[in-house]
């Protein structure tokens, strides 16, 4: 079940608002927690036993760890992360170390090894990461644990965040898992819902049509293609991706406003960066500071030589591309931008604050849609005909733009850039805010509700509706 589907928009959302509004307030976990548990098993049934027993583990290890101290506490918070690490190894990166075993054994003239292929559970590398901080926000005294395994599954389970995002870390939710009262106004949910909608209409108002273009070009040989055609794919696969993942993001800050949660912010208009630091400063933030507080400053951080700072900060971007996806082109993604990353501290930022804003824009822009073929491409050999080809500038086949395509491409990139000018970055920041006058809450649900009905239109009349996280 996906949020822009007739399903949950018609009977899956409505019917779970009116139950979760009407229910006492001791009671409401449990009937978010029932309505999480029915989410994710609709679409994922043969795993929702394992998930949830799973979580059941993580609650009693971390309790007792919360008693014990020294090597004790370390290793059961140790165990808790093994045991989680050792989820996401098995089901998402199994069949990916398989493969590659099978080629080494083949070019060596062995047989393949006999292995049945593992299906991916949905969302596991959201919740395997958000399990994690769990346990490590515990062990560090940030939060004591919770006293109701409940409330721990409800955490890790809740709908509106647990396919893809965004990653809440535990010390940033812990006080509301137990106690909302603060956040459960009008206020918020009117925001909530026309964040919600606004979100719905980035997804199927703009990125549906541009990933259909997208599909089309990187299903054909980039080779036979012009060049023309090459960058209005990637261009379309940029916009597609961004609001994709950034409508769904802000569907789920929006659904979890509408029940009192605050969710992190998880994009800030990342394609007007000036340098690709602070891409990841915009881009995904919650992964980037999961990655940095969880993974970067236990590794040494910037207290380190600089070698081994730079290694550190290339490793810590490796692994963020391997856990985008178990693929060959993932782990390289991740490597190209810990390159520019550390090509930043090098010599890049001087070179950037020489020559300009805007001029810095637009090459982050190009850096980052190199990336984006890396993302989307299924072999290196695609990667390296596409790539070439945006910089040929060579004839070739080409691909019927459709009028509805540019119109979306225009938008789309009217929306991407137009905080490069710092005062309506500064207005999209209130309107954000949860807190607004009445004349503009209800210029918003105006707004919402028109933005609803478009977007149900759009919804039924189509058939191209995927979420491009869901397969991580």
């Amino acid at each position: 079940m996906v949020f822009s589907s007739s399903l949950f928009l018609l009977y899956f959302l409505p019917a779970f608002l009116l139950l979760y509004y009407a229910t006492p307030r001791f009671l409401k976990n449990y009937v978010a927690l029932a309505a999480s548990l029915l989410f994710y098993a609709w679409g994922a049934p043969d795993f929702i036993f394992i998930v949830v027993l799973s979580i059941i583990a993580d609650f009693y290890l971390v309790k007792v760890m919360y008693t014990k101290t020294g090597n004790t506490k370390r290793w059961l918070t140790g165990a808790s992360i093994a045991l989680n690490v050792g989820m996401l190894l098995y089901f998402k990166y199994a069949n990916f170390f398989v493969e590659n075993i099978d080629l080494l054994l083949q070019q060596l003239g062995s047989e393949p090894a006999k292995w049945t292929h593992v299906a991916l559970p949905i969302g596991i590398s959201f919740f395997t990461f958000q399990k994690m901080t769990y346990a490590v926000d515990v062990h560090r005294g940030v939060h004591p644990p919770l006293k109701k395994v409940t409330d721990l599954a409800l955490y890790i389970l809740m709908f509106p965040q647990l396919i893809a995002g965004p990653i809440v870390r535990f010390n940033e939710i812990a006080s509301q898992l137990t106690d909302r009262r603060s956040n459960e106004t009008a206020d918020n949910r009117l925001t909530g819902f026309f964040r919600f909608a606004l979100g719905l209409a980035k997804k199927v108002m703009i990125a549906n049509p541009l990933g259909a273009y997208a599909d089309s070009v990187f299903a054909a040989d980039p080779a036979m293609l012009s060049t023309a055609v090459l960058w209005i794919g990637i261009l379309a696969y940029a916009f597609q991706i961004y609001y994709d993942f950034a409508g769904y993001s802000d569907m789920a800050i929006g659904l979890g406003r509408m029940i009192g949660f605050d969710f992190p912010e998880n994009f800030n208009n990342p394609y007007i960066s000036q340098n690709i630091s602070e891409f990841w400063r915009r881009w995904h933030m919650t992964l980037g500071r999961w990655m940095r507080d969880y993974l970067y400053i236990p590794l040494g951080g910037n207290r380190v030589t600089l070698k081994r700072m730079y290694f550190n900060l290339w490793l810590v971007f490796l692994i963020s591309g391997f856990w985008h996806g178990a693929a060959w082109n993932f782990v390289i993604w991740g490597g190209f931008h810990g390159f520019f990353l550390i090509a930043d501290r090098l010599f890049l930022l001087k070179l950037y604050q020489k020559i300009g804003k805007f001029p810095s824009v637009l090459i982050t822009f190009i850096i980052t849609l190199i990336g984006w073929v890396l993302f989307r491409s299924e072999s290196m050999d695609q990667v390296w005909h596409y790539t070439a080809g945006m910089f040929s500038f060579s004839g070739g086949e080409d691909i019927l733009v459709s009028s509805e395509v540019w119109i979306t491409m225009l938008f789309a990139a009217a929306f991407s850039f137009w905080a490069y000018f710092p005062v309506i970055e500064h207005w999209q920041a209130k309107l954000f805010g949860k807190q607004q006058r009445f004349w503009v809450l209800v210029i918003m649900t105006v707004i919402s509700l028109f933005f609803l009905v478009i977007s149900l239109g759009s919804i039924t009349s189509s058939g191209f509706n995927p979420f491009i996280y869901f397969r991580f």
